[in-house]
């Protein structure tokens, strides 16, 4: 009996690629990155696609193919996806597509915490990240531009979707800013102690004893 394989955009991918044909793990790495995968699976340590290759070996999904052993090569274990792992590789694929996680991303976790800091001190902070953006949009239209003549829009549906996400931070990011620097955003320590004194629970509320005179 296997056990069960948690899913992970990692693991999914994987799966994938051994549909077309067994792969060595270092085939892998090369694939995700021949096919741009490393902008929407963490591909940068190998340890993590090793730990991935043996989740899924563990749970049934992956089999080893061969070993193969070539004198300029150390020996390298080639893998190829079971039944059951070409099942759950759909199952996966389905939920990933229809259901919509709840992810806990670093950047709103930021923005909850940003007054913290004054908005003097944010601006420049999140300009800093616009600039970023910026350059993550402007490679994902070069990509997008070199991408070969006619090749079908399925193949680069993931640089689209980023393209579209990336886009829409950046023109939001502006407005912040743009809020930021003509004062129609702002906060201060006695604005904020002010708001939160107003929305403790009773703080409009008559005293106790008010309340016991007005009755007599």
């Amino acid at each position: 009996m296997t056990a069960a394989v948690k899913s992970s955009p990692l693991g999914l991918t994987v799966l994938t690629l051994l549909h077309h044909r067994p792969l060595h793990p270092y085939g892998i790495q090369q694939l995700l990155k021949l096919w741009g995968k490393e902008q929407v699976v963490n591909v940068g340590q190998r340890a993590g696609l090793y730990r991935t290759i043996e989740r899924l070996q563990t749970g049934g999904l992956i089999t080893v193919r061969h070993t193969e052993r070539d004198q300029q090569y150390p020996e390298r274990t080639v893998y190829e996806v079971t039944d059951e792992g070409r099942a759950v590789t759909r199952q996966w694929l389905e939920q990933m597509l229809a259901v919509p996680k709840a992810e806990f991303p670093v950047f709103p976790a930021a923005l909850s915490n940003m007054l913290m800091l004054s908005p003097d001190e944010v601006a420049p902070i999140l300009e800093r990240r616009r600039k970023r953006i910026a350059a993550q949009r402007t490679e994902l239209e070069r990509q997008n531009a070199a991408a070969p003549a006619g090749l079908p829009r399925i193949t680069l549906i993931e640089n689209e979707y980023l393209l579209a996400v990336v886009g829409a931070e950046e023109r939001w990011l502006q407005g912040v800013l743009d809020d930021l620097r003509d004062g129609s955003l702002t906060w201060s320590p006695e604005l904020l102690e002010a708001f939160q004194e107003a929305a403790e629970p009773g703080a409009d509320a008559p005293a106790a004893h008010e309340s016991t005179e007005a009755a007599e």
